[in-house]
């Protein structure tokens, strides 16, 4: 078996996908429970990553200063149009991600639980062979 290449750039690259990761998470979930339930609050967020409110709050505080979420006290939190794009970008590479493991086989719990984590590191040229696996696929039936 041969050794798999790795460089500088591999790990740079990682680094980079690790401190976008959280913001991509927050957002993508803001927006889901925006469109599930019409609004998001704090609450919402702590519930679903199951971390404490005052996790979330720094979060949102940094997210807010980032210009991707709009968070005004004790009202419900929003998307900027920044962070909007940012979360339907990321929804788009999930549910990318999401399908093709179900393509290769991958039981719809696990495909779930593993498009999570991987949707964060794969990069576009990766995607877009993902993409073409399932075109390729739905084109044979």
């Amino acid at each position: 078996m041969s050794k798999l290449p790795s460089t500088k750039d591999s790990y740079s690259r990682t680094r980079q996908d690790h401190s976008t990761e959280t913001a991509e998470d927050y957002v993508e979930a803001i927006f889901d429970t925006i469109e599930a339930k019409g609004a998001c609050r704090a609450v919402d967020l702590a519930e679903q990553f199951g971390v404490s409110h005052v996790t979330v709050s720094k979060i949102i505080s940094r997210l807010d200063t980032d210009g991707l979420v709009e968070a005004p006290a004790y009202k419900p939190i929003g998307l900027t149009p920044e962070g909007k794009l940012m979360a339907a970008r990321v929804r788009k590479r999930h549910e990318l991600v999401y399908s093709f493991l179900i393509a290769i086989g991958v039981d719809a719990k696990t495909a779930a639980i593993d498009s999570e984590g991987i949707e964060h590191h794969v990069s576009t040229k990766t995607l877009a062979r993902m993409r073409a696996f399932i075109d390729e696929r739905s084109g044979d039936r």
